[in-house]
C-alpha cells in the first residue's frame, strides 16, 4: 500500500545549497545535515469469509525482496530506530547518530538527534515526521526555547531526506521501493538473528513514484537535488522480509550546480531497526507550541 494510503564550509552552514525562502535547511551543523514506510496497495475490502492474507515471506528475487521491504516491514505495526548520517566533503565531516521510531499504523514518527560539535545549536535536534511534514525542535538560535518549527518536505531541497542529520525510517525504506539492482552478498548474523545482505542502487524518482501521495514529496525532492541518480544501497532483510537495517549513500554539489568532483558532498545514511510491534511514542506538537516563522524568516 502507498505511504498515502498508509500511514568546506563554515562551521553552522549546513548544506547551503538546499536551503529554500523559508529556510529550508534547519538544522545548524559543522558540515552538514509518512508517510509511513508500509507501502504498496491494500486492494478492496474483502467480504466476511475472506481468507486472512499468508504471513510475509521473503522473496527469492533479490530485487523484488529489496522492492518490498517497506512494505513488509510497515505491516509490523511499529517499529524502533538507531540512525547515523555521515557527511562527508574535501574538508570537512560531521557525524549525527539518532534515536527513535516510526508507528506504521498512525503514520508518525519521532527522532531525536545528537548535534555533532562545531554546529551552531547544541544538544539534540527533535524531529516529529508525517507525511509530507516535519516537526523540528531546537533547530535553530531564532526559534524560541521549546518551540517547534513546522515545515511542508516540499520546502526543503533534499526533502528532509538529510538536512535534518537523519533520513527518518519511512523514507528510508520507502527510498528502497525505486531499487534498479539487487544482488545477495550473503547471510550474516546480527544480533543472534540470520538476515539476508543485499546490495545494489536505487533511483529516487522511480521510489517516489511508487510511493506515492505526501509520503513521496520527500523522495521527491531529494531526486530532484542530488546529483547521483543512481543512489548505492545496502540492505540487510531477514526471513520474512523485515528491514532490519540500511545504508544509502547521496551525493550533492557543495558548489550550487558544480559537477567536479572536488565540491561534491557525500551523505552515508544509515538506519537500524528493531522490536518491531513495540508501542512507539510520537505525536504532533500541540497547535501553541509551534513557532510561526515570516515567510523570509530563516530558523537559524
Amino acid at each position: 500500500m502507498t505511504d498515502e494510503q498508509r500511514g568546506g564550509r563554515r562551521p553552522g552552514r549546513p548544506l547551503p545549497q538546499l536551503r529554500s525562502a523559508a529556510g529550508a535547511v534547519v538544522l545548524a551543523a559543522a558540515l552538514a545535515g509518512l508517510a509511513g514506510c508500509s507501502g504498496g496497495a491494500t486492494g478492496s475490502a474483502g467480504s466476511a469469509d475472506r481468507k486472512p492474507a499468508a504471513p510475509d515471506q521473503l522473496s527469492a528475487d533479490p530485487l523484488t525482496a529489496v522492492r518490498s521491504a517497506a512494505d513488509i516491514t510497515g505491516r509490523t505495526g511499529s517499529a524502533h530506530a538507531a540512525t547515523e548520517l555521515v557527511t562527508e566533503s574535501a574538508e570537512k565531516k560531521a557525524v549525527f547518530t539518532g534515536t527513535g521510531g516510526y508507528d506504521y499504523v498512525k503514520r508518525i514518527g519521532r527522532l531525536e538527534v545528537a548535534v555533532p560539535p562545531g554546529a551552531a545549536t547544541t544538544g539534540k535536534i527533535v524531529e516529529v515526521v508525517l507525511p509530507g511534514t516535519v516537526y523540528l525542535q531546537n533547530s535553530g538560535a531564532k526559534v524560541p526555547e521549546g518551540k517547534w518549527v513546522k515545515l511542508d518536505v516540499r520546502q526543503l531541497p533534499d526533502g528532509n531526506l538529510v538536512s535534518s542529520g537523519a533520513t527518518d525510517p519511512a523514507s528510508a525504506a520507502g527510498a528502497l521501493r525505486g531499487a534498479q539492482k539487487a544482488e545477495l552478498v550473503g547471510i550474516e548474523t546480527v544480533g543472534g538473528v540470520p538476515l539476508k545482505h543485499y546490495r545494489g542502487t536505487l533511483d529516487l524518482a522511480k521510489a517516489a513514484e511508487a510511493t506515492g501521495g505526501r509520503g513521496g514529496d520527500g523522495l521527491r525532492m531529494g531526486a530532484q537535488t542530488f546529483t547521483v541518480r543512481d543512489v548505492p544501497y545496502d540492505v540487510w532483510l531477514d526471513e520474512q522480509g523485515r528491514l532490519h537495517k540500511v545504508v544509502e549513500v547521496y551525493t550533492f554539489a557543495g558548489a550550487p550546480g558544480s559537477k567536479e568532483a572536488k565540491d561534491q558532498v557525500k551523505v552515508v545514511s544509515t538506519t537500524s531497526l528493531a522490536d518491531f510491534g513495540k508501542p512507539v511514542e510520537a505525536a504532533e506538537p500541540a497547535a501553541a507550541d509551534i513557532y510561526a516563522m515570516k515567510p523570509t524568516e530563516s530558523p537559524k
